[in-house]
């Protein structure tokens, strides 16, 4: 036990322990030095017959006496660990608080702890040192607990704990326990020479505001807690309250209208076009997923991408799009209208499918389709210091097939002039707030130019989002950003309207007049 527990716990009595070296011996690995010497002995003194007695009782009276020994270690156990219990004993604590704490007038709380990023801590780590992580962490919970709470693992990399009832407990007091569980538990920890620091996210739930009358109930609202700590970013802390439980049941119920709408057909591409500024004409469009609800409709993307997130059905999203942004290709090309290509954006989920090429690959042929009709979009923060093997094969490999690829949202992450390369970027999309009044802002322009300048070094082309008037098109024109894409030039629109846009714009930009290109050099 750490020297900083204040727990305490019970000693057995001698005869437990004496029952326990006794059963030891009869059932431990020391048994197995007696076997051939008990063996020859029955058959040396009582024959065959003997013999074959011993041979069917010893595996009998190992069976029994090893049923016993595990009882008896199991209640000896108890007593004695002061640590980590099981999830039975836990769930039975957990009811039995739930039942009595609100009768004696007292009040009680479950935590629930889990290591943020544990996914990478895995995959960095071997599994004896990450054993050792978690044992570190289980040991400094312990280290933290009164002698009436209690501790137990509930997942790979999660625990629950729960308090010993009190007699004052409130939002304030277990936000401060919070703060003392991650202070202690994201301490430097020593493995093998090597010093790692983790953070937990944190949810808990008062006995008081428990969502249900059963234990299982309350440390649901724990975890679904925890839950909403880690959609607010690492060493998170989140309380359970009715307000969460109505918002969790509003996600729970967005996900399962949304996984019906994709497969329904009410999830589906809007396209937006992309401008030369060189030419002014369509150099392509970007696919927008977009949702039409039949009682509700347009719902916004920020509110049902993620519920697509939740649910697992970014991949799903992925295919509807490459399909129906295809279909679109095909059908421009048969109405005589020259789009070069249209953009799809895939997730880092996505990208980590090994299977991805293949697909992509299998509708090309299936369209017949050449794949620089194809824009891959990946957001910046895919590429920042990525170190997933899947990832970059599938960029690589898309590249190498001939998909274009976009850098989206440059400007919004950290990307390297090396990770630019490292993937095969094609073209980089300057974000939106680089863009936002820059016709009059010239500290705007002065970045602009830079990662104009930058792209041009690099032979990247570039794009810039979120143009909206006619003097953010117009500097963009000047400064040489090859391309424009924002409400300014055109709202993503269903594919039926785009055929008459397409031929509308195409009749205005014939006789245009091009602007001079203002290079910074």
């Amino acid at each position: 036990m750490n020297k900083g527990s204040n727990m305490q716990f019970r000693t057995p009595d001698k005869l437990k322990l004496l029952r326990e070296h006794a059963t030891t011996m009869l059932t431990g690995p020391q048994m197995l030095a007696f076997l051939p010497a008990m063996m020859l002995a029955a058959f040396w003194i009582w024959g065959e017959v003997a013999l074959i007695a011993v041979a069917i009782a010893l595996p009998v009276a190992w069976f029994v006496f090893g049923g016993v020994e595990d009882l008896l270690r199991k209640r000896i156990a108890r007593n004695l660990q002061p640590g980590l219990v099981s999830q039975d004993d836990f769930a039975d604590k957990v009811d039995v608080m739930r039942a009595d704490a609100p009768r004696a007038d007292r009040n009680s709380a479950i935590f629930s702890i889990e290591l943020d990023d544990h996914t990478a801590l895995s995959e960095r780590f071997e599994p004896a040192a990450t054993d050792r992580i978690l044992k570190a962490v289980a040991d400094r919970l312990v280290a933290t607990m009164r002698d009436t709470d209690i501790v137990c693992r509930t997942g790979d990399f999660r625990f629950s704990l729960c308090l010993g009832a009190v007699q004052h407990l409130d939002l304030e007091s277990c936000i401060q326990m919070c703060s003392r569980y991650q202070q202690a538990i994201e301490e430097p920890i020593a493995i093998d020479g090597t010093t790692i620091y983790v953070s937990v996210s944190i949810g808990f739930c008062l006995l008081n505001r428990a969502p249900g009358a059963t234990g299982h109930d309350w440390s649901n609202g724990a975890l679904a807690a925890l839950t909403e700590a880690q959609r607010r970013g690492p060493s998170s802390v989140r309380a359970y309250s009715t307000e969460l439980h109505s918002r969790l049941k509003s996600r729970a119920h967005l996900r399962d209208e949304v996984a019906a709408a994709l497969e329904q057909g009410h999830i589906q591409p809007w396209f937006q076009p992309q401008i030369s500024t060189d030419t002014g004409k369509v150099a392509g469009f970007e696919a927008l997923a977009r949702w039409i609800h039949p009682d509700k409709g347009a719902i916004s993307p920020a509110e049902f991408l993620p519920a697509i997130e939740d649910a697992g059905l970014l991949e799903r999203l992925a295919e509807i799009m490459i399909y129906h942004s295809f279909t679109a290709l095909k059908a421009w090309d048969s109405a005589g209208l020259n789009v070069p290509h249209v953009g799809v954006n895939f997730s880092g989920s996505e990208l980590n499918n090994p299977k991805l090429v293949d697909k992509v690959r299998w509708e090309l042929d299936r369209f017949d389709l050449t794949p620089d009709r194809l824009t891959v979009e990946i957001l910046e923060t895919v590429v920042t210091d990525n170190t997933n093997d899947t990832i970059t094969r599938n960029i690589n490999a898309l590249t190498k097939l001939g998909c274009r690829v976009d850098l989206d949202d440059f400007g919004t992450g950290h990307a390297s002039i090396s990770s630019i390369r490292r993937f095969g970027v094609g073209r980089i999309k300057i974000d939106r707030s680089f863009v936002m009044k820059a016709d009059r802002d010239p500290e705007q322009q002065r970045m602009i130019s830079a990662v104009l300048t930058m792209a041009e070094r690099l032979n990247i082309e570039t794009l810039a989002e979120g143009v909206e008037t006619v003097g953010e098109h117009a500097l963009l024109a000047q400064l040489g950003c090859d391309y424009v894409q924002g409400f300014g030039i055109a709202r993503p629109m269903p594919f039926e309207k785009t055929l008459d846009w397409v031929r509308a714009h195409e009749s205005k930009v014939q006789d245009a007049p091009s602007l001079p290109v203002r290079r910074t050099n």
